[in-house]
């Protein structure tokens, strides 16, 4: 009787152990890296193709590790999304604080009751990491960095990520602050929603405060934006208990990757892990892309909208990743909207989703979302709709 229950025990437990893999996030094949050996002087790493969130590759991508300045790609992130929702503005001049102005480490050396425009701050830490110009643009948005941590952990909670924690905008040493290479990627697959952020990350150098006594001089840390042929970003990451840490994008052709590599010993080795991951992806893999972010692919009519029909648009483009030689046949793409959709509506809002599928397996889903305000009807708008109704049916 007790070797049943142990058996049954044993086979209880195995059948809920079972993974289950976010459908923006697929599951890497196993078979694919039997023989991989890539990413060799880094803790963890992780490889993957960005709009449909497959993953080509992964070493202990969910071990709890310090990201030093790739914590940046979540500040990044906010600060993007303060810019769509204009919070902010690019030519609007920011005022550093004294706290920010004290940041040590990675810096673009602000002075306390300086100004600067959000732009050039931008710029400031997409290019030279500036710890500075992070908590500033942080203050900026949020009225303090401690509230615009608690943004960074809720915006983490949002995305799902299980295993990043953040004390700071910076990346600079603290205790229980923690982010994965899965985590980062799915960060970076965020961040890259807002395409104009290559735009600042694939900057190699430029100049602050140009033609005056404190021009500044950026370069920027990830030296592969120079050196590896489609690479536009993302964020690099030192210190010393962190080690050197890279999250680079790339694009070739239709593709675009993510690498993420953590705790390398070098960042000569650094370099050569993301280098190798990227080669592989490119040789190996290859995309299509189905739709463009923002590209309509449907129409939502809802009787009390002021508009007769809501353009619904995708929230990211949309793409299809496969190994070199395989066929493209039976992808299947599917609109699904929401069935509780509440007026008003605002710019940006999900009302549902684009499935794509292959022979029945889903591979994608992606944000449908509304590209305008839609407000409610008036009275005298609801009663004309419906006198034109009756008109046209007389």
């Amino acid at each position: 009787m007790k070797k049943f229950i142990i058996l049954l025990i044993i086979l209880l437990t195995s059948i809920t152990s079972i993974n289950v893999v976010p459908a923006n996030a697929e599951e890497s094949n196993d078979n694919n890296q039997q023989d991989l050996n890539l990413a060799e002087n880094s803790k963890s790493a992780l490889l993957l193709e960005r709009d449909t969130g497959k993953i080509l590759y992964e070493k202990n991508a969910h071990e709890q590790l310090p990201p030093a300045s790739m914590t940046k790609i979540m500040t990044l992130i906010l600060i993007m999304e303060a810019l769509d929702d204009e919070k902010v503005k690019l030519d609007e001049m920011v005022r550093v604080s004294e706290y920010a102005a004290s940041m040590g480490g990675s810096q673009i050396f602000l002075e306390a009751g300086e100004e600067m425009k959000v732009n050039d701050l931008l710029k400031g830490i997409a290019v030279a990491s500036g710890n500075d110009a992070s908590v500033a643009m942080a203050e900026r948005i949020a009225g303090s960095e401690e509230a615009f941590v608690t943004m960074m952990n809720q915006k983490a909670k949002e995305l799902g990520l299980e295993n990043t924690k953040f004390q700071n905008t910076t990346g600079l040493p603290a205790d229980n602050h923690f982010s994965t290479a899965y985590d980062l990627a799915m960060m970076a697959k965020e961040l890259l929603k807002h395409e104009e952020i290559t735009n600042y990350t694939s900057i190699y150098e430029d100049y602050l405060r140009k033609g005056t006594e404190d021009e500044f001089w950026l370069v920027n840390t990830n030296k592969l934006v120079k050196f590896y042929d489609g690479v536009d970003g993302l964020k690099t990451g030192y210190t010393s208990q962190a080690k050197y840490c890279l999250t680079a994008t790339a694009k070739k052709g239709n593709m675009r990757t993510v690498a993420v590599v953590l705790g390398a010993d070098t960042s000569k080795n650094r370099n050569s892990d993301v280098t190798q991951m990227l080669d592989y992806a490119f040789s190996q893999y290859d995309s299509k892309q189905l739709f463009e972010s923002k590209q309509s692919v449907s129409k939502l009519q809802m009787i009390k909208a002021a508009k007769n029909e809501i353009d619904v648009v995708t929230g990211e483009s949309v793409s299809v990743v496969f190994e070199k030689g395989d066929k493209l046949d039976g992808i299947e793409t599917n609109v699904k909207m929401n069935s509780d959709i509440n007026l008003p509506l605002s710019k940006g809002d999900q009302v549902g989703t684009l499935e794509v599928k292959k022979d029945g397996k889903v591979l994608s889903v992606t944000p449908l979302i509304v590209n305008e305000d839609v407000e409610k009807a008036g009275f005298w708008h609801l009663f004309k709709r419906s006198m034109d109704k009756m008109v046209k049916k007389g």
